[in-house]
């Protein structure tokens, strides 16, 4: 299957998600203007460089606002962040992933950054782990917040067979609004059949996040210590309290070389 074929679902996939932001006057975007981004040189000389992807609360001023590049860079101030604006407009577009690779990812590429992580929040953690699905090895770790995994029935599948080790997908199908989720789901998968490929990833969510059913299906593919269950909800006042503890404990491990170059 192309991988190059999942943005494009992404617009089916979320169109229910985006009736309920419309009546929520949450932020949309317009996809016919380049990506908004914000540049926050690292205190210090940096070597790498940490994009930021916004939940579907945020927007530009509303990542700006989080605090969230000074609290990646009071733990790596070695790190250059980018903020990057991929809203609702992008997914429904069809190209999310492609335009944040020509756009973003691909001009941090020429930098040469030693490491170049991607991180984000609920829509955006979704975002990020579509884009290692459709560049896989381009990013060296990913910082997951609270990653929104969809709503479908494949979570009840994944539970009724003990886990998403033990789960059974079925035939890989082309993707559209019935199947985005299951091939999501099957992509997640592949961390438990190769736990290297989960080596560079940092997980973090509150107790009481509505999402946490779901997280925590997807949470067994990593390692014990790259997963932080803090007090909150799905809310930044949580994520700002798990952040800096992701952060430090994927320092420990920043010299381990990323998954796609120990195979």
């Amino acid at each position: 299957m192309n991988n190059r074929i999942f943005p494009s679902a992404l617009r089916f996939c979320l169109l229910m998600i985006s009736l309920c932001l419309l009546s929520a006057c949450y932020p949309i975007g317009n996809a016919t203007q380049p990506i908004p981004t914000a540049f926050v040189p690292a205190p210090q000389t940096a070597h790498r460089l940490v994009v930021f992807l916004p939940g579907r609360g945020d927007d530009l001023a509303g990542l700006k606002k989080s605090g969230i590049a000074q609290i990646i860079q009071r733990e790596w101030p070695d790190a250059d962040v980018e903020l990057a604006a991929v809203t609702m407009a992008y997914y429904l577009d069809g190209h999310a992933t492609l335009r944040l690779h020509n756009e973003v990812m691909l001009p941090a590429l020429k930098h040469g950054y030693t490491q170049i992580w991607l991180a984000g929040t609920s829509l955006g953690g979704m975002g990020a782990l579509t884009y290692d699905r459709d560049y896989p090895g381009e990013v060296y770790g990913m910082i997951l917040l609270a990653p929104y995994l969809g709503d479908s029935t494949v979570p009840k599948e994944i539970t009724a067979a003990g886990g998403l080790a033990h789960w059974n997908p079925g035939p890989a199908e082309t993707l559209g609004p019935r199947t985005w989720q299951r091939e999501l789901w099957r992509y997640l998968k592949t961390w438990s059949e190769d736990p290297a490929k989960a080596g560079h990833v940092w997980l973090g969510y509150g107790d009481s996040d509505r999402l946490r059913k779901d997280i925590e299906l997807m949470s067994p593919t990593l390692p014990r210590s790259h997963v932080l269950m803090v007090s909150g909800g799905h809310s930044w006042k949580t994520w700002k309290v798990a952040a800096p503890q992701l952060l430090q404990d994927a320092s420990r491990d920043a010299d381990t070389p990323p998954a796609h170059e120990q195979n």
